[in-house]
C-alpha cells in the first residue's frame, strides 16, 4: 500500500497535524497587508446571528480573518466526506464549532443542527457551491435556512490582490506571499419566511448575484466552473 493510499484511508487525523497550520495562517495574517470592509456594522456581535455564505475557493484565510470573538459565536456547515472532516478540525483550532453535512450527505440532520446553533444566536457559515461545485453557483440549502429562521443572510468575501489558482474543480485560491487581503462583508438579505422551493429561486438568484459581486467574480475572472492549470497565476 502506498503512503498516498495509506493517507487518503485516513478519516481522522489527531488534531496536533493541524496545529502548525492554523498557527502558519495566523502568523501570514499577521504580516501580511489585510482590511476589512464592514459598512453595516455587521461585525458587531449585538447584531447577530447571520447565515454568511463565502465561496468554497476562498476558505484559505476566511478562519484567520475574523476575530476572535466572532469566530467563538460560528458554527461552519462543513461536509460530511473525508476531506470535510480535515477542514472541520483545522477550523476547530480557530475556536469554530462544525455541524457536518451537505446536500448530498446527511444534510437533514446538518439543517436541523443549524437550526439549533441559530436558536442560540450563533452564526452559521455555509459555502453555498459546495462541496462539488458548480463553482459560484449558490444552492437553494442558505436559502432554505434563513425561509425556516427568519435569519438574514450576510455574503462575506475573502479576495486577494493577486494569488495562485489550483486545478480543482473550484480553482482554490491562495495568496502570493505579497497579497493584500481583503475581508468584505456585504449587505445583509432578508428572506421571508415559509417560502415555497418555487418562491426561494428568485431570492437564491439575488443571494449568489450579491456574492458575486462582492467576490469580483465580474471584473476579471471567469464565472465559468471549468478548472483552469494547476498554479496558474491570477494578478
Amino acid at each position: 500500500m502506498s503512503l498516498k493510499h495509506a493517507f487518503r484511508q485516513k478519516k481522522k487525523l489527531p488534531d496536533w497535524v493541524f496545529a502548525p497550520l492554523a498557527l502558519s495562517l495566523k502568523f501570514l495574517k499577521a504580516i501580511m497587508r489585510t482590511e476589512t470592509i464592514d459598512p453595516n456594522g455587521c461585525m458587531n456581535p449585538e447584531t447577530y446571528p447571520y447565515i454568511t455564505v463565502t465561496w468554497h475557493n476562498r476558505l484559505l484565510f476566511f478562519p484567520a480573518m475574523f476575530p476572535k470573538r466572532a469566530r467563538k459565536r460560528t458554527t461552519a456547515l462543513i461536509s460530511a466526506s473525508r476531506d470535510g472532516q480535515y477542514v472541520a478540525d483545522l477550523v476547530k483550532q480557530f475556536g469554530i464549532e462544525s455541524a457536518r453535512g451537505s446536500s448530498s450527505r446527511k444534510g437533514a440532520m446538518a439543517f436541523g443542527e443549524s437550526l439549533e446553533h441559530l436558536k442560540r444566536e450563533r452564526n452559521v457559515s455555509v459555502t453555498p457551491d459546495g462541496p462539488r461545485g458548480p463553482k459560484y453557483v449558490m444552492s437553494l440549502g442558505p436559502i432554505a435556512l434563513a425561509a425556516k429562521t427568519g435569519t438574514p443572510i450576510l455574503p462575506v468575501a475573502v479576495n486577494y490582490s493577486s494569488y495562485w489558482q489550483l486545478g480543482s474543480w473550484d480553482n482554490f485560491q491562495i495568496p502570493k506571499p505579497w497579497a493584500k487581503i481583503s475581508l468584505v462583508l456585504g449587505d445583509p438579505i432578508a428572506i421571508p419566511k415559509g417560502l415555497s422551493k418555487e418562491e426561494m429561486e428568485p431570492w437564491r438568484e439575488k443571494v449568489e448575484q450579491a456574492l458575486n459581486k462582492i467576490s469580483l467574480v465580474n471584473n476579471g475572472e471567469p464565472e465559468n466552473s471549468g478548472a483552469k492549470p494547476a498554479t496558474s497565476d491570477k494578478n
